[in-house]
């Protein structure tokens, strides 16, 4: 078992458990191992090597075997990425010659002959009908054959895997900063937790779980080791129930409930009982999701235990037999009649609500009066609110500076996004400044005060994750809205994917957009080459898993915008084929390579989301020429089959520059409060190492600090958001 949880430590925290075994003359084998290590952009740390080398030889390579697979999956190393043009991005055709000769070949086919001739005829060709087109012609050995070994360079990246403590220490580590996180997780996030509540469930528990849906998976843990029940509001149980029977605990997705064992039935009706008992008003919570709890209903039996009847009120309430007034209704009541000051002083019983509504109740104010009770109201309260929401309302007020009247995105919590027009009247200066400075104040109360903070450059820019699902599973993965450096001469993008059950067509395109977000040029199966560089062709279907490539020269780029963009042709979608990422390369010009290189991935990412058209970041050009990314995360509906870069591009334009032009709260905005509040701040060169502990805010955790440092990386950049 301690070896099977080894993966989830070295993904989350790039530590390794501290590796146990005889002691022996391991350095020859420890040497070999970091070597490896090296070949796919990681490296043992001086601790970590140096603590192998003393342990025995089969030690380190039954080490080594272990790790070397979960770092291999978790760059995208673990497949075979193959190309359609072999020599890629070498000898791309123009598409319309590559087409023409696909038809050549066709014709000089017995078997296909006829039928493209008959294509010929109606004047259209159905290139999936072509024998040459969309299928590998030739093996992943052959096209390695045709490429150089990839030159080392200064810019690689490398990943320093660190020294943990034992298996277990790191596992209940991890389980605790997982269930305790103030930010919900992620659906791989909340499957490793899943996995880690069932074996921590009996060890040190977090002091508070304060997202709902984490609270559902350790629940589930609880009622399975017959526990007590973290139970305060009756969604909890409705949570649980979804969780028992592989459901949503987001509640976003209808679950299917399961026939559910009668000591099962017996915990979640007491525990239903209870809260009600406790609370009568949180009946009204019924209300927000009456449909599953009626067909949660049918599976509980309510009516066959008597002797909980609050539960069986939960069901009457969902069946309309009942009536329990929501809280919602009553606020909208009260706003409905333009009684702004009557909706304040009900909200401040409900400061989450309250905050979440003040745009809205500022919209409606008639006058300066209910204004001051609005802002009055929110600051009187503001301790009582969760510090993702006070986040949340504080980037939300910084960008209603603006003017109305321009294009809203909007983004769901699956990463779904859409476009309206935005016809809100503005929130006034004096009391949009007003709440800035109150929520300001607030979240520098909470910050923690270290005496001394290290910040790397790079990590200024990069967004608070208020919600794991703004920011997809893998390596290198920012939250959206971050903005981070890119340096190299050549920009490569790639995506994987490996269908289930039936065929399907994945195709990986580039749009460019100038300033004004008017397409310049794209790279696309319909458009193989342009100035800026090569597309390495068409796949489509990938029962044994495929690739596909794109390859830019920054330097010749016409555009200020490079948006990269998965299109689903024909086939399963990203939530339902066996396996599939997307990903980028940096590379210097005279390093060639493979098409994929390991070392030189800075960003692999999971494609897991709704929609058929997936946005993962983009890529912007500066004044000076410097070039940044932007994460975006994003997903298009889309249509059900035929996306195609040339459909879409009006749509990413403008969400683009609704992404583009709003502005996130950051790592910078952090710092700049704790050094309000007294803290040291320094930004670090790079290379110097201090002696003392410090807390280090970075994308990579620097070799050499202080053993009583606290650290924090992508991996855990949801401490910062405050409870």
């Amino acid at each position: 078992m301690p070896h099977l949880l080894e993966p989830l430590v070295i993904r989350h925290s790039h530590r390794l458990p501290l590796p146990t075994g005889p002691a022996g003359q391991g350095d020859v084998a420890a040497r070999q191992f970091d070597a490896v290590l090296m070949s796919v952009g990681f490296k043992l740390s001086a601790d970590l090597l140096e603590l192998l080398s003393g342990l025995s030889e089969g030690t380190v390579v039954d080490t080594a075997v272990r790790t070397l697979g979960t770092v291999r999956d978790m760059v995208g190393d673990h497949v075979r990425h193959n190309v359609y043009f072999i020599d890629f991005p070498a000898n791309v055709p123009d598409t319309f010659d590559f087409w023409t000769r696909c038809i050549t070949e066709a014709l000089a086919d017995d078997a296909s002959r006829d039928r493209t001739l008959a294509q010929l005829e109606s004047g259209v060709v159905n290139l999936l009908t072509l024998p040459s087109y969309g299928t590998y012609q030739h093996t992943y050995a052959e096209m390695l054959g045709h490429h150089d070994e990839l030159i080392a360079a200064a810019g690689d990246r490398l990943t320093v895997l660190h020294l943990g403590s034992t298996t277990d220490d790191e596992v209940t580590a991890l389980y605790l900063a997982l269930a305790g996180s103030s930010t919900p997780l992620n659906d791989d996030d909340l499957s490793d937790l899943k996995v880690l509540a069932a074996r921590c469930v009996d060890g040190p528990q977090p002091e508070a779980i304060p997202v709902r849906e984490n609270r559902a998976v350790v629940n589930e843990a609880r009622l399975t080791a017959g526990s007590e029940l973290l139970l305060d509001t009756v969604t909890d149980v409705l949570r649980l129930a979804c969780a028992l029977s592989g459901g949503d605990v987001t509640l976003q997705e209808p679950t299917r409930f399961r026939t559910l064992p009668r000591p099962v039935r017996r915990a979640l009706l007491a525990g239903l009982d209870s809260v009600i008992a406790t609370a009568p008003a949180k009946l009204a919570d019924v209300h927000a999701h009456r449909e599953p709890w009626k067909r949660l209903g049918e599976r509980l039996h309510p009516h066959e235990y008597p002797r909980w009847p609050h539960a069986a009120q939960v069901f009457a309430v969902a069946r309309g037999e009942l009536e329990a007034r929501s809280f919602d209704s009553r606020v909208e009541e009260l706003l409905g009649m333009q009684d702004v000051l009557g909706a304040t002083q009900l909200l401040k019983s409900a400061p989450g609500k309250l905050f979440r509504s003040l745009d809205r109740l500022l919209r409606t104010a008639i006058d300066e009066e209910e204004r001051e009770a609005v802002v009055a109201a929110a600051e009187s309260v503001v301790t009582e609110v969760s510090g993702r929401v006070v986040l949340a309302v504080r980037e939300h007020l910084h960008n209603r500076a603006g003017d109305t009247g321009e294009r809203r995105v909007f983004v769901n919590r699956l990463g779904r996004a859409w476009v309206a027009e935005d016809q809100r009247p503005p929130v006034l200066p004096t009391e949009r400044k007003r709440l800035i400075t109150a929520l300001d104040a607030e979240i520098g109360r909470r910050l923690p005060a270290p005496e001394r903070l290290l910040v790397d450059p790079d990590v200024l820019d990069v967004a608070l994750p208020l919600s794991g699902r703004a920011t997809a599973a893998g390596l290198g993965v920012l939250p959206r809205g971050s903005v981070t450096p890119v340096a190299g001469e050549l920009l490569r993008f790639f995506v994987y994917w490996k269908q289930a059950e039936e065929r399907t067509d994945f195709d990986l395109s580039a749009v460019m957009l100038d300033a004004k977000y008017r397409t310049v040029a794209w790279l696309a199966y319909t458009s193989l080459t342009q100035v800026e560089g090569e597309h390495s062709g068409d796949i489509t279907e990938a029962p044994d898993g495929a690739s596909e490539f794109i390859n830019l020269r920054l330097g010749a780029v016409r555009s200020t915008f490079i948006v990269p963009q998965v299109n689903i042709f024909a086939g399963e979608g990203f939530e339902e084929v066996e396996e599939s990422f997307f990903g980028f390369m940096l590379r210097e010009g005279e390093q060639q390579g493979q098409p994929f290189e390991a070392r030189t991935v800075r960003m692999k990412s999971e494609l897991r989301g709704p929609g058929r058209v997936a946005l993962p970041l983009a890529f912007r050009r500066a004044r000076d020429g410097t070039w940044t990314a932007k994460w975006m995360h994003l997903y298009l509906k889309g249509l059900h089959s035929g996306n195609r870069v040339e459909g879409n591009r009006v749509t990413i334009a403008t969400l683009l520059r609704g992404i583009v032009e709003r502005e996130h709260i950051d790592v910078r905005y952090v710092a700049d409060l704790m050094a309000g509040g007294g803290t040291t701040v320094t930004v670090w060169d790079g290379e110097t190492i201090p002696s003392e502990p410090v807390t280090y805010i970075g994308l990579e955790r620097p070799d050499g600090l202080h053993p009583d440092s606290r650290i924090i990386t992508p991996e855990n950049l949801r401490d910062l958001v405050p409870a």
